[in-house]
């Protein structure tokens, strides 16, 4: 195992295995090992001593930190000035059964978001910057430390959710902001899917502006720690709405005047306050909702084609399912041991979405493709660019595609 404490000693690594033709497995704090394709390296490359804050601008809004770096040590340090990582990183430790924790170098490799995606944008919209050592040993740097950067291609865009395949990152740079005065979350009970997605996708179209939108099913309520959701005994649609106080109130007044109706009818609703709201989409973002077994899709969809999706996936297969995004991203576990990969793209063929395969055995990730096959421009582009990084192979072979 290769352990650079420097980025110096990173360059030097990566420059030798590249010399050797030695395939290396980057890892930054482990937690993310079993997502992707199972395809182990001859050599492991761990950059956990690649960890802590270089700089922190709390007025710019602007973090940099080396790219092992926890998340949570992230977290607390902008808590202290009331901020935070405003695309809601999620902890993957239950769903994938891991106990290590998740660092912010890998949830932007991984380009991973949680709800306040449908507001805030990706985690590649917040990755400002980074200093990186390509599968040729070469050290390089793009973007900046500022939010308004234009200064040569936005290579952070490119590197995330690349998986450490092009190049392994060093330090990275992301746009934070200001923590939310206040949050409230607003749960419609018992709506059926149809009814739900044509819901979110109609307060998607005003000035409500949730920060949250998901369907919980009944099995799924089932599992929540917030004793409303759990105890109902219903489905429930969750709208989260944040911001000052005074807005998140006029918000929520509104929302109950126009917008909690549906062809004349009223839902009973339910109004979770700050702490039952934080906790819910802490199980949502992390996916604590799904059962414990089973294999694990992520699929994305256009939101309202969401119900559409589910009502043909739950008559082929033996599944749970939790929307998010308005329905634009339906997580799908399926009970037993076979992927069904199939059955789950062919069922979403026709409406432009696509699925990877999130939790599996080892085997099933080795024999299916775990990210949405490429049509063939796109994959001889995604060779190309792969070559230009990593002409040796070296970094994460097989991670991504065979």
């Amino acid at each position: 195992m290769l352990r650079p404490t420097t980025t110096l000693e990173l360059q030097e690594a990566i420059t030798g295995a590249w010399a050797d033709a030695t395939t290396l497995e980057v890892r930054a704090g482990g937690s993310k090992a079993a997502l992707g394709r199972d395809a182990p390296a001859a050599q492991a490359l761990d950059l956990t001593a690649l960890s802590g804050i270089t700089d922190y601008d709390p007025a710019e809004l602007v973090l940099t930190a080396r790219a092992a770096t926890p998340l949570a040590e992230v977290r607390a340090v902008l808590a202290e000035r009331n901020q935070h990582l405003a695309f809601e990183p999620p902890d993957y430790a239950a769903l994938l059964a891991s106990e290590r924790a998740p660092t912010l170098g890998g949830t932007l490799a991984a380009n991973l978001s949680g709800p306040r995606r449908l507001s805030a944008g990706a985690a590649r919209d917040h990755f400002l910057g980074l200093s990186a050592v390509s599968g040729r040993g070469e050290l390089f740097k793009s973007g900046g430390r500022v939010v308004k950067n234009v200064t040569g291609y936005d290579l952070s865009k490119l590197l995330a959710g690349s998986f450490g395949t092009l190049a392994v990152l060093g330090e990275v740079t992301v746009k934070v902001m200001p923590a939310p005065e206040q949050a409230c979350t607003v749960l419609v009970h018992d709506q059926t899917p149809a009814q739900a997605v044509s819901w979110m996708t109609r307060v998607t179209a005003t000035p409500i502006d949730a920060s949250g939108l998901a369907y919980l099913p009944v099995h799924a309520c089932g599992r929540s720690e917030v004793q409303a959701v759990r105890a109902g005994g219903t489905a429930v649609t969750a709208l989260r709405l944040e911001g000052i106080g005074a807005s998140v109130a006029a918000r929520l007044q509104a929302l109950r005047e126009g917008w909690l109706t549906d062809a004349g009818h009223g839902y009973e609703t339910t109004v979770l306050e700050r702490d039952e709201s934080r906790v819910l989409w802490t199980e949502i973002t992390d996916c604590q909702l799904l059962p414990r077994q089973g294999v694990v899709w992520k699929v994305s969809v256009p939101p309202a084609r969401g119900a559409d999706v589910v009502t043909r996936l739950t008559a082929l297969l033996d599944c749970d399912v939790v929307f998010d995004w308005a329905g634009g991203l339906v997580w799908v576990c399926i009970r037993g041991d076979a992927a069904r990969e199939t059955v789950v793209r062919g069922t979403i063929r026709d409406c432009g979405g696509h699925a990877t395969l999130i939790r599996a055995s080892a085997t099933e990730r080795r024999r299916c493709p775990v990210f949405e096959p490429l049509s063939p421009p796109v994959a001889a582009l995604s060779r190309r660019i792969k070559d230009a990084f990593d002409p040796g192979g070296i970094l994460n072979p097989g991670r991504m595609f065979a």
